[in-house]
């Protein structure tokens, strides 16, 4: 086997890329293997705005945690990266292939192996969607309360980008909710970490230093998830406000108040006009109101016991009302319902509306009029058109953005994500870093801190076969052949 160039994975010519179709063919059988033509245009990108669709040398599924190692060492053997594919519902590109790679499919690894109702876990294989977790749960009385906002993503792609979505504010990310993987890395090694069990001090935590890791580390194959009990009564609250920045100011006190609420979301009137009518919902808020409405909070609550869920609504409606609120309505639950549905979708409906780049920065949430100040500015002073919702309870800002001009476009993304940086925010909430937001990260983190990143990678994958490009540059993230 010739040597590798130093930093960088080697692209195989034709005669290796042959070689590499008949080792995937051996692992994982014929049928399990696509090259060339047969590659569905689907795994060539993900739903990121942006970007450009790669065609990877061949997608292979495997079937099996042995499968899986034996096809990170024939990649090995011939010097080809890896790219992990979950459903494909990121959006930094982070599942995007690398040209003359090969995808890992997980789509056969989609078992629900356990429900553990004594322990309140589950195990599952990566290739398991939220939906199908959340259509087996329900017997037991247990949930997994990690909603992204797209049913379809799979527990592998959550796992690999620290999904959050609009529950974090009470139940927390995805890394709060894994207890335990089993997982490749990227010298073919299988290993096991954490158990069915919250706690451990058995030296470093490597199954939170994979969570987010967006399959730069190891290809996850099992996932052990900590399970909550199923609260069986809901509500929503829908608070029309005259500001977004009201709305921001209310979030603090509303969040303290004891009652516990499930989601925390603001959405400002274009993304509500947006997302309503994309999905054809008409919330029956009078028009002397909407009028006056320039943003709208969203709140809702659970409980096991519809007694106390209806105190609890009634005390927070007053308590919205004081904090500045133009009405509170406590929505019907199929009105509810649609509505939490619609917000999930926010992002298609920007889509659909043309928007050029979205942008999910976080900051601490008592900031988030500060920070909506600033994007209000930066937007104004390059003729942009920025709008946006959010988990306010936890301050991911999610905006979308309307500018033509690639350059102009890039330079407003750049000032918005600094902003939120200056407050104590982060560059990414939920979404990652993946190819598309990487130059934002090797521009303005800590240099120290990439160092320090980029020798956990090379200690995890010291090849660099596992998504290069993701993160770092390739040529950075890996290391030289050993």
């Amino acid at each position: 086997m010739a040597a590798a160039t130093p930093g960088h994975v080697g692209l195989p010519d034709r005669g290796a890329a042959v070689l590499i179709e008949d080792l995937l063919a051996g692992i994982v059988g014929p049928t399990n293997v696509d090259c060339d033509l047969d590659v569905n245009a689907d795994v060539t990108h993900d739903e990121a705005l942006g970007g450009s669709p790669v065609r990877p040398l061949a997608v292979v599924r495997p079937g099996s945690t042995e499968q899986v190692a034996a096809i990170v060492k024939a990649a090995l053997s011939e010097r080809v990266p890896l790219t992990a594919r979950g459903s494909g519902t990121g959006l930094s590109g982070g599942c995007v292939p690398v040209d003359g790679g090969v995808v890992v499919s997980f789509e056969r690894m989609n078992r629900i192996l356990e429900i553990d109702t004594a322990n309140h876990v589950a195990v599952v294989e990566p290739g398991v969607t939220l939906a199908d977790l959340d259509t087996a749960l329900l017997p037991s009385g247990l949930i997994y309360p990690v909603f992204p906002g797209e049913q379809s993503a799979s527990i592998g792609g959550n796992v690999a980008t620290n999904a959050g979505g609009m529950r974090a504010v009470k139940y927390g990310v995805t890394r709060h909710h894994v207890l335990g993987i089993e997982a490749v890395l990227g010298t073919g090694e299988v290993i096991t970490t954490g158990g069915k069990f919250v706690k451990s001090t058995s030296g470093y935590d490597l199954t939170q230093l994979i969570i987010g890791s967006e399959g730069t580390l190891a290809l996850v194959t099992q996932a052990t998830l900590r399970l909550h009990p199923r609260p069986e009564h809901h509500a929503t609250l829908l608070a029309p406000f005259a500001t977004v920045h009201e709305i921001a100011e209310a979030v603090p006190p509303i969040v303290s108040s004891g009652v516990g609420p499930l989601l925390v979301e603001y959405i400002d009137l274009v993304s509500m006009a947006g997302i309503t009518a994309n999905a054809g919902i008409d919330l029956g808020i009078p028009d002397d109101v909407q009028g006056r409405a320039l943003a709208y909070l969203v709140v809702v609550l659970e409980n096991h016991h519809l007694a106390r869920l209806e105190e609890d609504v009634q005390a927070l409606a007053e308590q919205i009302e004081k904090l500045g609120a133009l009405e509170v309505y406590v929505l019907p639950d199929h009105a509810g319902t649609q509505l939490i549905g619609a917000r999930e979708r926010a992002f298609w409906a920007s889509k659909a509306n043309g928007a050029d780049d979205i942008v999910d920065v976080v900051v601490p949430r008592a900031s988030i009029p500060t920070y909506l100040d600033a994007v209000s500015e930066l937007a104004s002073a390059t003729s942009s058109l920025v709008v946006g919702c959010g988990h306010a309870g936890d301050g991911n800002v999610h905006l979308s953005i309307w500018q033509t001009d690639p350059d102009v476009r890039q330079r407003l993304i750049r000032d918005i994500v600094v902003s939120g940086l200056s407050l104590g925010g982060a560059i990414s909430g939920e979404h990652g870093i993946g190819r598309l937001k990487r130059p934002y990260l090797t521009e303005l983190e800590d240099p120290s801190k990439l160092e320090l990143m980029r020798r956990i990678k090379l200690a995890f994958d010291p090849h660099g076969v596992l998504n290069p490009g993701a993160i770092f540059e390739p040529a950075i993230a890996q290391g030289a052949d050993r």
